[in-house]
């Protein structure tokens, strides 16, 4: 990315929660990947007319602007498809929030039809972008695991904007199958106290050479954001990880890996690789959140 751009694409940000905030922030400083953007507005469905400086503009506007040419997705999980769809079918490139749909063969859907329209349709993971990571993949290279566990506690998210459980927690799950290779699901419970807003996910997953593996979410209202990992190797154990610095522009870091995509830069194995994973994943959430409902 050190070539000077020869032009900038223009870009659209869809939802301005955290997320689209961070975003816009970066496409307003100066950086590497953002010299190749220009933030042309916002939508939302709230009326605010102007946020930092940048205009807000329909969704009409955005699909049929030829100035648009990428849109940043960043509202919730639920919308996620349909604006993706319209986006790819309006000729634009889609950057968006993971899970990037619902179910595994919606993204497969909506992937052919970036293929058919010569455009890139990229999920961001930010997740693998952390410090925490960095540190784990480093400490799980080349050791055989026995058995490991990953609990994720935080407050209660509403399943109608962000998905089943498996789906809204599909970082976790993403963190797992980066770290230990494809996963295959023995068991999956779900646990719910709607009165209290309770809610605990517990998945029993294995790997290829038969390794358990399990993964909770516990929602309730008041529950730290935290995650406890325990993973137990034949030559030692790794209880939680250490406090290793604070994780520095992951959204720009996932904005850098965009603009590589939309130059040409990102090799095609690493592409290929990375869509394999996304969709063995969402495959996943979506056998988890079946079998949990079939207990019910």
């Amino acid at each position: 990315m050190n070539v000077e751009p020869k032009r900038k694409f223009g870009v659209v940000v869809v939802g301005v929660g955290r997320a689209g905030s961070v975003r816009m922030r970066d496409l307003r400083n100066p950086h590497a990947s953002s010299a190749f953007l220009n933030l042309v507005g916002f939508v939302s469905r709230r009326k605010l007319g102007t946020v930092d400086e940048v205009q807000q503009i329909s969704l009409e506007d955005a699909l049929s602007s030829q100035e648009v040419e990428v849109a940043y997705i960043c509202s919730e999980s639920s919308s996620h498809e349909n604006y993706i769809r319209q986006f790819l079918e309006a000729g634009k490139h889609v950057l968006v929030e993971y899970p990037m749909t619902l179910s595994r063969i919606a993204a497969q859907e909506l992937w052919e039809l970036a293929e058919q329209k010569g455009k890139i349709l990229h999920e961001e993971h930010v997740e693998l972008l952390m410090e925490e990571f960095a540190f784990l993949k480093k400490e799980v290279v080349g050791k055989d695991l026995l058995k490991g566990s990953l609990l994720f506690t935080a407050s209660p998210l509403e399943e109608d904007r962000f998905g089943f459980p498996s789906f809204s927690g599909i970082s976790r799950l993403t963190w797992l199958v980066s770290l230990f290779g494809e996963l295959s699901l023995v068991s999956a419970t779900l646990e719910e106290r709607k009165e209290d807003q309770y809610m605990k996910m517990t998945v029993c997953l294995e790997t290829e050479n038969r390794s358990p593996l399990t993964w909770t979410e516990e929602k309730a209202p008041g529950l730290k954001r935290n995650r406890h990992l325990s993973f137990h190797f034949k030559s030692g154990s790794l209880e939680n990880v250490p406090n290793v610095g604070i994780n520095k522009n992951i959204f720009l870091k996932d904005q850098n890996i965009f603009v590589k995509k939309l130059l040409g830069q990102f090799p095609e194995k690493d592409l290929a690789a990375e869509k394999k994973r996304i969709l063995h994943c969402l495959g996943l959430a979506e056998e988890i959140q079946k079998r949990c409902r079939l207990k019910k």
